[in-house]
C-alpha cells in the first residue's frame, strides 16, 4: 500500500492512480495539483481553509462519478455536490470497494482550529488497509480511539502538533508505518521537521518520509 500513497505537498495526497489502475483513485485535501493529473473517484477535505480546500483543483480531477465528503464548510464554499460527513461517521461509498469514516480534528491549544470548527480527518479502509488521514490537528483524546495501519499525521507545529507531538501520536495510534505531512514551505521554518519526525519515532512503528510526487520542491 505505501506505493501507492502520493504526497502531493503540504496536506495533499491521491491514493492509487498511476502506475496503480486497479483500484479507486481517492484524493485528500488535492492542491497544486499537476495538469495531467488522474481523475477522482473520491474527494475528501478536511475543512475550508485555503491550504486544504481548493476549488480550482478539484475542477482539474472531478468528473460526474466523482463523490467529494467534507465538513459543513466545505459544504457551503464548493459548488458541487459534496456528502456532510460529521466526526465519527461514515460516508457512502457504493462500488468503490473503499471505505471512509471521519474522526475529529481539532487544536486545544490554537482557535484557528478549534474543536467548534468542525475540521476533519478521515479513516480510509482500502485494499485491507486502513489509512489514517489526521488532518490539522494537535495530539487530542480521540487518537486513542483510532486504529489503522498507516498514518498521515502532520509535524509542522504552525496551528497543527509538532513533529515530537506528532511522534508521541504514534506511541498512541500504534500504526504500522507512520507518514509526516503538512511542513515544508507553506510552513516556515520547517523544512527539516519530517526527518527529525522519522528520527523520533521508535517503539516498532516505521516512519517514512514521502518524496513529493513530480519533483515539485514544496520542501524549500
Amino acid at each position: 500500500m505505501l506505493e501507492r500513497i502520493h504526497w502531493l505537498g503540504h496536506a495533499s495526497f491521491r491514493i492509487n492512480g498511476p502506475p496503480h489502475e486497479d483500484g479507486p483513485v481517492v484524493y485528500i485535501d488535492p492542491r497544486h495539483l499537476p495538469a495531467d493529473s488522474p481523475r477522482a473517484d473520491l474527494i475528501l477535505i478536511s475543512h475550508d481553509h485555503p491550504d486544504h480546500c481548493s476549488p480550482e483543483d478539484i475542477a482539474r480531477i472531478y468528473q460526474e462519478k466523482t463523490l467529494i465528503f467534507g465538513n459543513r464548510r466545505v459544504v457551503d464554499r464548493l459548488t458541487w455536490p459534496v456528502q456532510l460527513l460529521r466526526p465519527w461517521q461514515a460516508g457512502a461509498t457504493p462500488c468503490l470497494r473503499v471505505g471512509v469514516r471521519a474522526v475529529p480534528a481539532y487544536t486545544p491549544n490554537h482557535a484557528y482550529h478549534d474543536k467548534s470548527y468542525g475540521g476533519l480527518g478521515f479513516i480510509i479502509s482500502l485494499m485491507r488497509y486502513d489509512i489514517y488521514f489526521a488532518g490539522d490537528t494537535e495530539l487530542i483524546p480521540e487518537m486513542e480511539k483510532i486504529g489503522c495501519d498507516i498514518a498521515l499525521l502532520p509535524v509542522g507545529g504552525r496551528y497543527t502538533m509538532d513533529y515530537e507531538e506528532a511522534a508521541e501520536a504514534t506511541r498512541i495510534i500504534r500504526p504500522q508505518i507512520a507518514i509526516p505531512m503538512h511542513y515544508g514551505r507553506e510552513v516556515p521554518g520547517s523544512r527539516d521537521y519530517g526527518r527529525l519526525f522519522v528520527q523520533a519515532v521508535n517503539g516498532g512503528v516505521q516512519a517514512v518520509e514521502l518524496e513529493i510526487e513530480n519533483d515539485r520542491m514544496y520542501i524549500s
